[in-house]
């Protein structure tokens, strides 16, 4: 089931049954969830800075036990979000930020929230272990230091320099502090930045049974494939402004669009241009072959009418496939449309 929040929706909703049941086979929980209260409520949060209004009216609950990908171009919002999850700073009058029904001071304070982010050096002079076991010492709800030393992946260089770790061990020793407790919502900003294959999977593998157990991971990232293998629920900001909310299956229907590829015998100028226009198409690209013929790849906006009009006009594809577009082409084309009606309403 989707959330959309601020009025209507900026484009047309999914089928709500198509949405429930991808929501249902990705093992998301989300029916269930809603019914407990909310671990994270933004309601009509914004920030500015000066003329710059970074956060625009944002309203979105998180519940326990969701894993949620936020998803957005640089200058989306993304920093500014996190930085008001975690109460580093202040939403402007008439907004709101709550974790567990307090502030995110008080959240915070009291261990509740784990959070790895990008900026911040990690404290040189010191080893791993002694870093690792100072954040177990200080959190309110300290797991044991060699579980948490092993849930990262540090066991084997527990007794390394802090300052002479590669930036990948660097990215797991951020996940060691912010999973050094039992903390009831763990944010993450570009988490595996620097991992190797391995690595990533292992971290992961290790936030999905965080999910399992209740909690709420919330992840910012630049790579979608994480965001479409491992969310539950993705939220796309764009210019401060939620933009969409549901599973990625619900986001890539909300781009409206679908592949669409085959080959033709031939291939000629002539092809190209009655290619073009054919009812939906968006976009076309046509790449010929020596024999004169062609392998054409679309994307179009209405599929059935396209595959339609291609046997009208008298050509006889071979190899006809059409597909939906991966989670990167539907936030792209959700996000260049959301700026061509900006453009058009300016």
């Amino acid at each position: 089931m989707q959330r959309f929040t601020g009025g209507r929706p900026p484009y047309p909703q999914p089928d709500r049954q198509a949405a429930e049941d991808s929501a249902r086979q990705s093992g998301a929980t989300r029916t269930t969830a809603s019914a407990s209260a909310p671990a994270v409520e933004f309601t009509d949060a914004s920030k500015s800075y000066g003329p710059v209004r970074a956060l625009a009216d944002l309203s979105v609950r998180l519940y326990p036990g969701e894993t949620v990908a936020l998803l957005g171009p640089n200058g989306a919002g993304k920093s500014t979000a996190l930085d008001l999850l975690l109460g580093l700073r202040n939403p402007d009058p008439g907004g709101s930020v709550r974790l567990f029904g307090g502030t995110p001071r008080k959240a915070v304070t009291e261990g509740r929230v784990g959070a790895m982010l990008q900026s911040g050096g990690l404290m040189e002079g010191v080893r791993v272990h002694e870093l690792v076991a100072l954040a177990c010492d200080l959190h309110p709800r300290a797991y044991d230091v060699d579980r948490v030393l092993a849930s990262a992946g540090l066991t084997e260089i527990a007794d390394r320099a802090v300052d002479r770790l590669s930036g990948g061990q660097e990215q797991r020793v951020r996940f060691a502090l912010a999973t050094a407790g039992a903390s009831d919502l763990i944010v993450l900003d570009e988490p595996t930045t620097g991992m190797d294959v391995g690595s990533r999977q292992a971290f992961w593998a290790s936030m999905r049974a965080e999910a399992a157990r209740g909690r709420t991971v919330l992840f910012a990232t630049h790579y979608l494939e994480e965001a479409d293998e491992i969310a539950d629920r993705v939220l796309v900001l764009h210019r401060g402004r939620l933009l969409a909310d549901g599973s990625a299956a619900d986001i890539k229907a909300l781009a409206g669009v679908r592949r669409i590829s085959f080959a033709l015998d031939q291939a000629g100028g002539a092809v190209e241009e009655t290619l073009r226009g054919l009812p939906g198409v968006t976009e076309l690209e046509l790449s010929r072959g020596a024999s004169g013929g062609g392998t054409v790849r679309l994307r179009s906006s209405d599929a059935d009418a396209t595959v339609h009009a291609v046997y009208g006009q008298g050509f006889y594809p071979r190899g006809l496939e059409v597909t939906g577009l991966g989670l990167e082409q539907a936030f792209l084309t959700l996000t260049h449309r959301a700026d061509g009606e900006q453009a058009v309403a300016a």
